[in-house]
């Protein structure tokens, strides 16, 4: 039987080795194409993908079948739920594969993109620039429709110019750059604060004016410390809560 198959990960060896992994699966199940196989492969299997021991593995399967997004089954194997929602809040520990499982796992539109002068909030951002590309999109729960945020990036033009925009109605922009444009991050800075929905968000979002929503500033930074793609996003209050864990 055809199982299916997970994306890499690039170990961080300061974070612990079941978050990484949990997070790396969680989002290539949340971000599967609808035709992809159901049954997950062995427990050894997967173990030696990600460069881990069993009981590694082990850890990071129970984690997710704890969130219901697999279910295993003695004798027959692990399997993705089929209906497997997005619900848990998700834990922060420093890792990408944390921000790439947050943002998978939903219908996205694209509802715009092209070059754009850069804001001028986000100009200590790009010292070196007048213009940035913009990419604007809209994403929704797959099995109700409801939007759930609204999200723009920024990103560097010599960056933008290597993104397929088709890859953004699959993955979150974390993950084209790094998997697909091959931007070599060195980490995100996360930004998080409570706002009340303008006119343009309340519409696309679908909640009343002034509605609580959470506003989400990330900036991505490359291996040379350059900002390479600032992001923002809006979300629906009532559908998302954030949880950080600060590790000694």
């Amino acid at each position: 039987m055809t199982t299916f198959a997970p994306d890499s990960l690039a170990l961080n060896r300061k974070l612990p080795l079941w978050y990484q992994v949990s997070q790396s699966l969680r989002a290539s199940i949340l971000g599967r194409s609808p035709e992809a196989p159901l049954r997950l492969p062995t427990e050894d299997a997967l173990a030696a993908h990600y460069g881990v021991s069993v009981l590694t593995m082990r850890q990071a399967l129970k984690e997710l079948e704890t969130e219901g997004l697999i279910s295993r089954h003695r004798r027959r194997g692990t399997f993705i739920e089929p209906s497997a929602r997005r619900g848990a809040p998700v834990r922060l520990l420093g890792s990408v594969d944390a921000i790439v499982a947050q943002q998978s796992g939903m219908s996205t539109e694209l509802l715009a993109h092209g070059p754009t002068p850069v804001p001028s909030e986000l100009a200590e951002f790009f010292p070196d620039l007048t213009e940035v590309t913009g990419f604007t999109r809209l994403r929704s729960d797959e099995e109700t429709g409801e939007p759930t945020n609204h999200a723009r990036n920024y990103v560097r033009p010599e960056i933008a110019g290597r993104i397929d925009p088709a890859d953004l109605l699959r993955w979150p922009m974390t993950k084209v750059l790094r998997d697909a444009v091959g931007v070599r991050i060195s980490r995100i800075t996360d930004t998080v604060e409570a706002r009340l929905a303008d006119p343009d968000t309340a519409r696309l979002l679908q909640v009343p004016l002034l509605s609580p929503i959470l506003h989400y500033t990330g900036i991505t930074y490359d291996e040379d410390g350059c900002a390479v793609d600032v992001a923002r996003i809006h979300y629906r209050g009532d559908r998302f809560s954030f949880t950080v864990t600060l590790e000694a």
